[in-house]
This record gives structure tokens, sequence and C-alpha cells, in this order.
């Protein structure tokens, strides 16, 4: 057996990081099965428990584990007792450099080092990067590139990041989210889920939201608080199930937005109309089926994007940060997007209620383009295996 590192955000707690690895094991398994993974996580117990179908083997980032999360032993360990060491998600920047609870970049920058030695190749699968704003981030950014044969990014802002950087790299390939390849289960599993929440029920059909938690760091300092933010998303849901007598589905992808998403519920006038789903509770192969029954979303989370276009969801970016927007112009729907700070609740309903109407020719565009997304997706293990056997 060969053995290959997985470096992402696995702690279980964000729906779109579980995807990723989720679609990697998936897509790997197509091809491949002569690779055990080795997944540095916060939480052995949830990884071992939804994926331990595949050959994988865990490993704990706890302090009983002499580590600080990614700084620490069992990391170290991970990424040079390896054959090779896969970087996914959007795990490399500079934001908080010196704080191993927030930046993953220092320290596989550190470890890089250590697989240079050893002949460890580093591969970026699928991933982006940035944002790299200060000279400490671009510095670590060229140890990891330089133990990198090859960078798959799913973006092509993650490319031109690197060459604007000036820094030396090898191949570039632009790909695509692993989470555009999840599969909704059963219909049968959906409907038990749409009885037990008591979705679906309005004749009019169902539009979704989506929040997230950071909004604080996100919106420019002044220019908008949590509060106003709350009640332009809940005034937006009120015009919406006022004017087109739809309800409202919110979907939770990030255990640690349940709270702000309830916020914004208590103030939308009628709550009766208003649903919350979330990953407390569901598997991300189940929200996605969730979302492919609203006619429309809006959402801050970008793996509420991709999962929408993983079932041709018509999706509207809040924009808070480049790679939601990014993913939009992937898949052609640049257009259908609000900027955070110059949202309001009359906006938000608006290009909401423009997308529903024409969500029929959104739909029918976005699955031609997506399916070539997917098997970009997947062509990744191709690339990896090529190199993984030439090792």
């Amino acid at each position: 057996m060969k053995t290959i590192t997985v470096l992402g955000n696995n702690s279980g707690r964000n729906a779109g990081d579980n995807a990723i690895l989720g679609n990697l094991l998936d897509d790997f398994a197509l091809e491949r099965s002569d690779i055990t993974f080795q997944i540095p996580t916060l939480n052995t117990g949830f990884i071992q428990s939804h994926f331990g179908h595949h050959p994988i083997r865990p490993m704990g980032m706890m302090p009983w584990n002499f580590a600080l999360k990614n700084l620490g032993w069992p990391m170290f360990r991970a990424m040079t007792n390896t054959e090779m060491v896969l970087v996914t998600d959007n795990i490399l920047f500079d934001r908080k450099f010196n704080n191993p609870f927030v930046n993953n970049l220092k320290s596989i920058a550190w470890f890089s080092s250590f697989c240079k030695k050893k002949g460890i190749p580093i591969i970026m699968y699928n991933s982006s990067i940035g944002p790299i704003d200060h000279e400490v981030g671009k510095q670590a950014l060229q140890k990891v590139l330089d133990c990198c044969p090859l960078v798959i990014t799913r973006d092509a802002q993650t490319k031109e990041l690197i060459e604007n950087l000036n820094l030396r790299h090898p191949e570039i390939v632009v790909h695509a989210d692993c989470a555009l390849n999840t599969q909704p289960p059963s219909e049968s599993r959906l409907q038990e889920i749409i009885s037990k929440e008591d979705l679906f029920k309005g004749p009019n059909g169902t539009v979704g939201l989506n929040v997230n938690a950071y909004i604080d760091d996100w919106s420019q300092t002044g220019s908008l608080g949590r509060e106003d933010f709350c009640k332009i998303i809940a005034g937006a849901a009120d015009i919406l199930i006022d004017e087109l007598d739809v309800d409202v589905l919110f979907t939770v992808t990030q255990i640690m937005d349940m709270k702000i998403t309830q916020e914004c519920v208590q103030y939308i006038r009628r709550q009766d109309r208003v649903r919350v789903v979330g990953n407390n509770n569901y598997t991300y192969q189940e929200l996605t089926g969730l979302l492919g029954k609203v006619d429309v979303h809006a959402g801050l989370r970008t793996h509420t994007l991709i999962f929408c276009a993983a079932v041709t969801t018509p999706m509207i970016s809040i924009n808070a940060y480049p790679k939601s927007a990014g993913f939009l112009k992937t898949v052609g729907m640049e257009d259908w997007s609000i900027d955070l700070n110059a949202m309001s609740p009359e906006k938000l309903a608006g290009i909401m209620k423009r997308a529903r109407e024409d969500r029929e020719n959104l739909s029918l565009g976005l699955k031609s383009i997506v399916e070539q997304e997917k098997k970009k997706s997947r062509n990744s293990v191709s690339l990896v295996s090529g190199i993984l056997d030439s090792l």
C-alpha cells in the first residue's frame, strides 16, 4: 500500500470541508485501491465514522497528541512519514500568520523543508491559495511551492496570485473543487428529512439563504454591523415571503454559523414560513439534496454555492471574499452576485427574484458547465497517480 497525507480543515464541523475530503476519497477509489490516506484532524472519531469505508488513518492533532492544532508532532509525522502530501481547500494564507489555531501556512512551510530533504512531493489538490498580503507569507508560500511538482487549483485566481507574486512554481493546472461531485442521497432519504423538518409545504416553492458567523471580520469597519446584517437578511426574507408567497430555507454548513442564522430568523415577521437545516444533523450529501429542491439560493459560504451548482440550482453569491466570486465566474454565474457592503433588503430580494424568474435557463446553463467542471475535478486523480507511480 502507498501512503498519501491529505491536509485540509478536517474537523468535521464544516460540511464544505467534509465534502472536499469525502469526494477526494471517492474519486481516488474509482481508480486506486492501493493507497492509505493519512488525515490530520481535530476529530478522529468523526473522520473514522464518516469516511472509514475508505482506507484511512486519522491522526489526532489535540494537545494530548503533542500538538497545538497544526503545529506539533502529528503534522510533522503526517508530512514526513508518507509518500506524498496533498494540500486541499483554502488553507494557505497569511492571515494571523503566527497563530497555529488559525493559520496553516507557517506550519506547512516549516515542515515542507523536511519533505524536500526526504524527496516527498507536495501537491496542491483542487485547492485555492490566498490571500497573501505580507512578505512573510510570500516567503512561506515559496517554501511550499519549492516542494511541488504540480499545482492543481480550483480557480484561475490562484494561478494569477502565484504569478503576480513572481514566485517560482511548477506547472499550474486549473481544475475544480472536489465538492462539485457531491451526490445527493436517495429520494426516499430526502423525503424522510423533508417530512421530519416540515419542508417545502408551500404551493409556490422555497427560496434558500445562508449566512456566516464571520460577518464582523469581513464587513468594512463601521459599515455593516452584525445586527444590521441580520436585519438586512430578514428584510429580504420578508419581501420574498410577502411578494412571492414562498417559504424560506436557511441552510447551515458550518456549526458555528447556527447562532447568527437564528439571529437572522428572529427578525423575520413570518417565522412560520421559515425553516433551518444544518450540518449538526445532516451530512453534506443530504444538505446538497435539499438545496436541489429550492428555486434559488443566496449565500455567504462558498460551499453552499458549490452544493447548488452540483444539483444545478441557480445561486447568488453574497460576496465577502474572493473565492465565492471566483467560483461563480467559473460556472458562468459571475453576474449573479451582490457585494456584502452594498447590500440592502431590496437589493438582495431583487436579485433573488430575478434569478427565480429565470431559473430554468440558469439551471440549463449551469448543467453544461458544471458537468465539465466535475470531470476536471476527477481528472486530478490521474495527474496525482502519475506522479505517485513515478516515485
